[in-house]
């Protein structure tokens, strides 16, 4: 009977490549599953009367209502254009030196990335603002859709990221499940702001080493990397960059400092930042009742695609535990060679496949429930497990041929790049994604001291 509910994954993930809608997909293999073992006597239908209960914890988890919170700031933030005058005021600036240019692509990238944490829309956003302008400069094609393709994933590891919110939020639960089954019965938590914490370092290491490698490309051919052929405009110079760069980091420093500071929850943070986004929009006389329309029709959108998909996943969960899955994956983690950390390997292999077909909602929502416990009873630490998760899905969504944010860049880029000049253009940045991979496998302590001394877990 277990091996049904790996007939279960397979039949979910062929529908999924076949096109039909995810949430739908989960929930009605779930229910056919379902109704098929009832009727051969193999499954208790009985078992999903504990549904409803599962879909009131959806709508009533206090963690989850900071998603369309976040989301209102992010496409806030993006409807306005306050990242496209912050990025015209630095590459005004910074482009009149070789790689300024991209300097200027990798920091606002890197605060649009803070600030939406959805992978396709900084990916979408960047290169509409920056390639048309890179590519006029005369820079590389590969350096170009490399450096906003990276950037673009960088939503998936810095905070405040919707990304984190939606896994720390599924790791808390598991983390919980694992020490029950382990009988400790006033288990730990960790929360979406251990996450946060968590994720600072590693995402500031991932940027240092992007910066790195652009300085190191420009000192080596600066002719990939020229300087701006047109002379800065005096209209964009410092005066005009202070105030482009002091509404993103206001906004990211208020939402941020108050979860650290232990000043808010990353609910009460979310309320902040999207009311902070309005703010800023109105002090800058970019906000209309269309305006207001637009955004708030984006974000119903994109936070009913999220609860829609987590209740199907939540049923999925629930007749795939009802068939025996989760025993049927726990023994063969134990009988794996090379015991915890040879199960952690093909965890993480299976997640980086699976980052090429399902968005990371999808796999946090199905995936990490599954397995999460079983690895965090095996001794991982959660937070640094969460890291991990976050830049390997960071990874897997860079990496040709299927990543997802070379199809979203290629939407939006010029058909004289070619697609192999922009898979060769993130080789570099996906060798340093691993490497930050392996030096938090060396050194866990990145992922968990600030947490530590934070919050003295």
């Amino acid at each position: 009977m277990e091996y049904l509910s790996l007939a279960m994954f397979a039949i979910v993930f062929a529908a999924l490549l076949a096109g039909y809608s995810v949430a739908l997909t989960l929930a009605g293999t779930a229910l056919g599953f379902a109704a098929l073992g009832a009727v051969f006597g193999i499954f208790d239908f009985g078992d999903l009367g504990f549904f409803p209960g599962r879909v009131f914890g959806i709508v009533t988890n206090q963690t989850l209502i900071a998603v369309p919170l976040f989301v209102f700031m992010g496409v806030t933030l993006e409807k306005t254009r306050i990242a496209e005058e912050l990025l015209s005021a630095l590459s005004s600036l910074m482009g009149r030196f070789p790689a300024g240019l991209a300097f200027a692509v990798l920091l606002v990238g890197t605060l649009l990335a803070a600030s939406t944490g959805i992978v396709g829309a900084t990916v979408v956003t960047m290169g509409l603002m920056s390639l048309p302008v890179m590519l006029r400069q005369g820079y590389d094609p590969k350096i170009a859709t490399g450096v906003i393709s990276a950037t673009g994933t960088l939503g998936q590891i810095i905070p405040p990221s919707i990304a984190l919110v939606l896994l720390g939020d599924v790791l808390s639960n598991a983390y919980q499940q694992a020490q029950l089954s382990q009988g400790v019965f006033a288990p730990e938590t960790v929360s979406v702001g251990d996450l946060f914490a968590g994720s600072i370092v590693p995402g500031f290491i991932l940027v240092l080493l992007y910066a790195a490698y652009l300085l190191f490309a420009a000192l080596r051919d600066s002719s990939r990397m020229p300087p701006a052929k047109q002379p800065v405009e005096a209209a964009l110079a410092p005066p005009s960059l202070l105030t482009a760069l002091a509404a993103p980091l206001v906004l990211i420093v208020a939402v941020l400092g108050s979860i650290l500071g232990g000043f808010a929850t990353p609910t009460e943070a979310a309320g902040v930042g999207a009311a902070g986004a309005l703010i800023l929009a109105g002090l800058r006389r970019l906000m209309s009742w269309r305006m207001i329309r637009e955004i708030g029709d984006s974000t119903v959108k994109t936070t009913a695609m999220v609860f829609f998909i987590l209740i199907g996943a939540s049923l999925f969960s629930l007749v795939f535990r009802g068939y025996g899955g989760e025993e049927l994956i726990a023994h063969a983690f134990e009988a794996m060679p090379g015991g915890m950390w040879g199960a952690f390997a093909v965890v993480m292999l299976v997640i980086f496949l699976l980052g090429f077909m399902l968005d990371f909602i999808e796999i946090t929502f199905v995936v990490v429930p599954i397995v999460g416990p079983i690895l965090l009873a095996m001794g991982f630490d959660p937070v640094w497990l969460g890291v991990m998760i976050a830049v390997n899905l960071q990874t897997s969504f860079l990496t040709p041929p299927f990543g997802f944010a070379l199809f979203y860049l290629r939407g939006v880029t010029p058909a004289s790049v070619p697609t192999t000049a922009m898979y060769r253009g993130v080789v570099p940045f996906i060798v340093l994604q691993i490497t930050l991979l392996a030096l938090l496998i060396a050194w866990p302590n990145l992922a968990t001291w600030l947490p530590d001394q934070i919050y003295g877990n």
